[in-house]
């Protein structure tokens, strides 16, 4: 892990327990799975933005002798 920084952060209390309930943990790993979550949004908007762009092809009988 990282290295932590202890922050003060102000939030609604409805948000923070509804928040806790779809985690099921704690309020500082509720916020870690949020940031998380934010952190995440930028690298799948990426993703979105090749939708198209990428020729993939894939040969399943070649995969299949793979297998064996």
């Amino acid at each position: 892990m990282d290295q932590a920084k202890k922050i003060t952060v102000h939030v609604s209390e409805k948000l923070l327990k509804q928040a806790q309930k779809s985690t099921g943990q704690g309020i500082s790993e509720t916020i870690r799975r949020g940031l998380q979550l934010v952190a995440a949004a930028s690298a799948y908007r990426e993703l979105r933005q090749l939708r198209g762009k990428v020729s993939i092809s894939v040969d399943i009988g070649c995969l299949r002798e793979d297998r064996t």
